[in-house]
């Protein structure tokens, strides 16, 4: 027997209530001529808090107030509302059904919504079949009042999923179902394989106590989000992220108004120290967005650290594998909208390196950029070596009277070409020591203390050899 992947519509695949779309189509196409009192009210109560009572005796009187109205009139009015209704879809939606595709599982959209008036939706992503409320109609192609089969709810979709799996030779056993609602744990206890997705706070209780995963559609896999606020728990974070809370450096910050508020962007930034990701955190802040770190897979692997990491949204990066997986996992953040913060040089220079003006640059945002087109923004960072040096484990917290002075420069968008990812790359690096200070773009002799500062404590490499590190494809 074959398996297959059904999914909830509502709050689960779509960021809010398709209802509110649809009746808003309804009434701009002259399907139905007025709204129903209160109706706006219930939608957000319905997208802030999850699935309720009131909305579904609704949805379930909504078959007699269609009644006598043309099923070819709603059917194009539906599909009218469908790229609207796509234009809602979670953006990590599709990297799930891509993943059930791949393993042979068929692709199914359950909901209560009625089958007419998400069809054409469905269509659009490519679902393999949909099970939906439907309406009886009569032979003049006129709805009756009444309902074809059950209300695709509760426990009436469990019984419409077990009916077509059985009429479709699915196993449920190794099936997988996914909701945000606590009134769908019939189906999901029918399946081998439930997973709550942005769960209202009874399902997430349920989920705790029965072990199911929990995960959301609107941020990468393994970014935890805060139960009933919804937000990241780095969104969270931010909210701290403040030069306050860095009682030993003092900061100046300029240029964050060239952060996009709601779209995707690639923020490059030149490494000088640990500290440097607080420095970008700290810019970025600002605009109360989250963003996609890439760092180094040692960071991942560590016991506390890389499971914080990867909740934050940070993107593995395992050096000299030639692995595409982050460009790739980067990739699909952008396409969703989300900003990746990358540090071109990879790693931080060492000894004489440290203190050549002319950055050199890995490959990777130049590639990220022509892939996406997303814009990629600047960041000149000054200091942050003082504050944390390289051979050092930690910072230095303790020096609160005289602390360094750490600059922070956002610049403007690269213009680049898209062709010639050395060529890009070089004008990144150039754009980004552009917003250096003048000392930080010429050279000079540096003091025997400062070159050990530079290198980590434990280096034993042959210091000569550090000028000429040269990323390349990787």
């Amino acid at each position: 027997m074959s398996h297959a992947a059904f999914f909830d519509l509502d709050r689960t695949l779509l960021s809010g209530a398709s209802a509110h779309v649809v009746s808003r189509v309804l009434r701009e196409t002259g399907v139905v001529n007025r709204s129903i009192p209160g109706e706006t009210l219930l939608y957000q109560v319905f997208e802030t808090f999850g699935e309720n009572l009131p909305s579904m005796v609704l949805g379930r009187q909504a078959v007699l107030a269609m009644k006598g109205h043309s099923r070819e009139v709603v059917r194009a009015a539906a599909h009218t509302a469908a790229p609207d209704l796509v234009a809602m879809l979670q953006p990590y939606a599709t990297k799930v059904f891509e993943e059930h595709r791949a393993n042979g599982l068929k692709v199914v959209l359950a909901t209560t919504t009625p089958r007419d008036l998400i069809e054409p939706f469905a269509q659009l992503l490519g679902f393999d079949d949909v099970i939906a409320t439907t309406y009886a109609v009569d032979a003049d192609g006129n709805y009756t009042g009444e309902l074809d089969g059950v209300y695709v709810w509760s426990r009436g979709k469990r019984d419409a999923v077990k009916a077509w799996a059985s009429a479709n030779g699915v196993d449920l056993a190794g099936s997988f179902a996914y909701s945000d609602s606590v009134f769908d744990e019939p189906l999901l206890t029918s399946v081998g394989n439930p997973v709550c997705v942005n769960p209202d706070w009874r399902l997430r209780l349920m989920a705790a106590a029965r072990r199911w995963p929990v995960t959301h559609f609107d941020v990468p896999a393994g970014v935890a989000k805060i139960p009933v606020v919804g937000l990241e728990a780095q969104q969270a974070l931010m909210k701290f992220a403040r030069p306050e809370v860095f009682p030993y450096a003092r900061f100046t910050i300029t240029g964050t108004e060239n952060i996009p508020q709601d779209s995707a962007a690639i923020i490059c930034g030149n490494h000088r120290s640990y500290f440097d990701i607080a420095a970008i955190s700290l810019a970025v802040a600002k605009t109360g967005r989250a963003v996609r770190f890439l760092g180094k897979k040692e960071v991942f692997d560590a016991p506390v650290i890389g499971p914080l990491a990867t909740a934050l949204g940070g993107i593995r990066v395992e050096r000299g594998t030639g692995s595409d997986e982050p460009l790739q996992a980067a990739t699909e953040s952008l396409m969703a909208g989300d900003l990746v913060a990358i540090m071109p040089q990879g790693t931080i220079p060492r000894g004489p390196a440290f203190f050549d003006p002319v950055l050199k640059g890995r490959w990777g945002a130049a590639r990220l950029a022509a892939e996406t087109k997303a814009p990629v923004i600047p960041v000149g960072i000054w200091g942050t070596e003082k504050v944390w040096p390289r051979n050092a484990k930690l910072p230095n917290i303790t020096n609160l009277t005289s602390p360094p002075h750490v600059i922070i420069t956002v610049g403007a968008p690269v213009q680049l070409s898209y062709t010639d990812p050395d060529a890009d790359t070089r004008l990144i690096m150039d754009a980004i020591s552009a917003l250096l200070p003048p000392e930080g773009r010429e050279y000079r002799e540096p003091t025997e203390d400062e070159l050990r500062r530079s290198y980590p404590s434990n280096y034993k490499g042959d210091p000569d050899s550090e000028e000429d590190r040269r990323p390349g494809l990787d």
